[in-house]
């Protein structure tokens, strides 16, 4: 048979078992004397020659104990079921989704439960204020929570006990083999004697089960308890603020007067305003609310399809079809730049703005590498700061006609991809490797000796920067095309409205001018629009008229004489 509380045997032991029983049995017939039958025990019912009458016990059966049915349940093998049970298998995990562990300092909030409801929390059942035992934890120096016989700190993994009559919190380990192996059972901290039943268990790694919030009563039933500082905090938002100064009470009354957090609130949850379409602006595409609105439930329904609308800038981008100019007056001379508005127009239109709002001006150089670049254009003179005229980087624009091919390239410096803000450099030579990393936006017109002049300044070997300061002094913009853009946006949008209003306008005067035309009305009733004197001559016609029905001969139906063939 199997073992308990060991592995299973091997099935050769089964084998030798089996077969040592066998040759025991087997002997024991052999040795039986006083039988006719060779192998039936002495004291059965004997053959008819001996005509024995006694009765007696038959003994075991040869065959059910030479095998036969005896070992017909054994396997030489175990079971999936005998397996699971019987020798450590593997059990039917917990389902981790609803699985919430209870932490074991669970019981912070238990009386103003018991104060709502009566009843136990985890087990519905009645429960009252004085069944509660008050808990003992120790802290050491850094706060936790740790045993003060093994000094170790409890955690979700820890076996944690206390003690019913103390209220003592120990590890497991340190009661099992303090208490429990040597069945002394007295408080290991006031050596108050308590009983086995009086160990309980407050987290056992082992029994997640038990510790499951997910099975408690109160969520299975959603309830819950609020604490009063809560709720007297949600009433009053100075609840927390005892002891406040004058100044921050006057500075809180100004806040409350001035508070539009329903307003902000309101307007976050307010449909969008839907944009403005007009020939201009609007897209080959729709905006999609249509289909959207019909498989979503949060959306307003749509029923119409609209145009969708392009950006302001992507508009006004169309219209931009000129070079920009800018000069910039350096301490080495003077810079002409032409500008690629109509190939590069944000990064050009930030660089133009940035010029007309004085921001480069008194910026300096603080990078130059001779027979590479020089950089400017951060107002700090780090290399690291700088803003675009938005406030925000703007993507980068690469042009596979637009390279860093040749002197004087004028391109824009970035820490990255789409982070282009205000700095820029000036190439001293080709570098074509820097395309499609940098965006180019312009070129070097006029002023090469200036150029010429700025790369003979020494720079700091280590840093690059320029031993004499280079400062960019002021900025002029000679032509902006974008000026030159918004004024036919404006005109091209007044010109379609103009012609959107025309039908509208022919519209409202149609109706004055039929007024006008209209038919001429004599009486009332039926036939208010017949003129008398039309009626007066009808009824003078009259009699020719009928004469003239009277003539008319009626149409022969013969065939006649063909003479009109």
């Amino acid at each position: 048979m199997l073992r308990d509380g060991g592995p299973p045997p091997h099935p050769r032991d089964y084998i030798s078992r089996h077969t040592t029983d066998f040759r025991k049995t087997h002997r024991k017939f052999r040795r039986h004397p006083g039988s006719g039958l060779r192998g039936r025990p002495a004291g059965c019912l004997g053959g008819p020659e001996l005509g024995g009458a006694r009765v007696a016990d038959p003994g075991p059966d040869p065959a059910a104990a030479m095998g036969k049915r005896q070992h017909q349940k054994d396997k030489m093998y175990i079971t999936c079921a005998e397996y699971t049970h019987f020798y450590g298998g593997k059990k039917p995990d917990l389902p981790q989704a609803n699985f919430r562990r209870l932490p074991f300092d669970h019981c912070r909030n238990i009386v103003p439960w018991i104060k709502k409801y009566g009843t136990h929390p985890s087990s519905g059942e009645k429960l009252d204020a004085k069944s509660l035992i008050k808990l003992n934890f120790t802290k050491n120096n850094e706060g936790k929570y740790h045993c003060p016989v093994l000094f170790t700190v409890f955690t979700n993994n820890s076996h944690i006990v206390a003690i019913k009559s103390t209220g003592n919190v120990y590890a497991y380990e340190a009661v099992e083999q303090l208490n429990i192996k040597t069945k002394n059972f007295k408080d290991l901290l006031t050596d108050e004697p308590f009983s086995r039943q009086d160990i309980l268990t407050l987290q056992d790694p082992t029994n997640l089960d038990k510790f499951n919030v997910a099975n408690f009563y109160h969520v299975k039933n959603n309830l819950r308890v609020l604490d009063p500082d809560e709720e007297k905090a949600r009433q009053d938002p100075a609840y927390y603020l005892k002891n406040t100064n004058a100044e921050t009470r006057e500075t809180l009354q100004e806040l409350y007067k001035d508070f539009k957090g329903d307003e902000i609130l309101a307007a976050t949850m307010r449909a969008p305003e839907k944009k403005k379409v007009d020939k201009l602006n609007a897209a080959h595409y729709s905006t999609g609310k249509v289909s959207a609105s019909f498989t979503s439930t949060a959306m307003v329904p749509e029923t119409t399809h609209e145009a969708a609308a392009i950006d302001d800038d992507i508009v006004r981008y169309r219209f931009v079809k000129k070079k920009g100019y800018v000069r910039l007056h350096t301490s080495k001379g003077d810079l002409n730049l032409e500008l690629h508005c109509d190939m590069t127009p944000r990064t050009c239109e930030n660089f133009i703005k940035l010029c007309r709002k004085n921001y480069y001006n008194g910026t300096i150089f603080h990078r130059s590498i001779r027979n590479f670049v020089i950089q400017g254009g951060d107002p700090t003179g780090t290399g690291t700061g700088g803003e675009s005229y938005w406030g925000k980087p703007f993507r980068d624009e690469f042009r596979p006609n637009l390279s860093h091919t040749g002197r004087g390239i004028l391109s824009m410096a970035n820490s990255g991809p789409n982070c282009n803000k205000s700095q820029f450099f000036i190439t001293f030579r080709s570098c074509a490797y820097l395309d499609k990393k940098h965006t180019v936006f312009g070129r070097v017109v006029g002023g090469f000796d200036t150029l010429t002049a700025l790369e003979n300044v020494e720079s700091d070997p280590k840093t690059d920067r320029p031993k004499e300061e280079i400062r960019i002094e002021s900025a002029t913009v000679f032509v902006d095309p974008y000026e030159e853009a918004d004024a036919q946006v404006a005109q091209e949008r007044e010109k379609t409205r103009l012609e959107e209003e025309a039908p509208k306008v022919k519209a409202g005067s149609a109706p004055s001018k039929s007024e006008s035309s209209g038919p001429r009305a004599y009486r009332q009733g039926v036939g208010k629009y017949i003129s008398p004197e039309v009626t007066k001559r009808a009824a003078e016609e009259e009699p020719s008229t009928s004469a003239a029905i009277a003539v008319k001969k009626k149409p022969s139906r013969g065939f006649g004489d063909f003479s009109s063939w």
